[in-house]
């Protein structure tokens, strides 16, 4: 993915889950297509955290900031 949202997130105190579906639902309403990749900073997940969020990959990476949701969608599927 080389163009995605950034979505600003400081909800700490919801789930991964919960907090994914927020930016996917926004994303599809903002774009009109259906996100399948989010990128957070490693230190949001948890060993609970799920891999994936309603057809929604979530992937860990250290370019992202803590409290931030990259989303869109994987180049290599699309």
């Amino acid at each position: 993915m080389k163009i995605g949202m950034l979505w600003f997130d400081g909800e700490d105190h919801k789930e991964m889950p919960v907090r994914v579906q927020a930016a996917a639902s926004y994303y599809r309403s903002k774009y009109g297509r259906v996100p399948n990749v989010c990128f957070v900073h490693p230190s949001m997940l948890t060993e609970r955290s799920a891999a994936s969020v309603d057809g929604v990959d979530i992937r860990p990476s250290p370019a992202v900031l803590r409290g931030h949701i990259w989303m869109g969608i994987d180049d290599r599927e699309a």
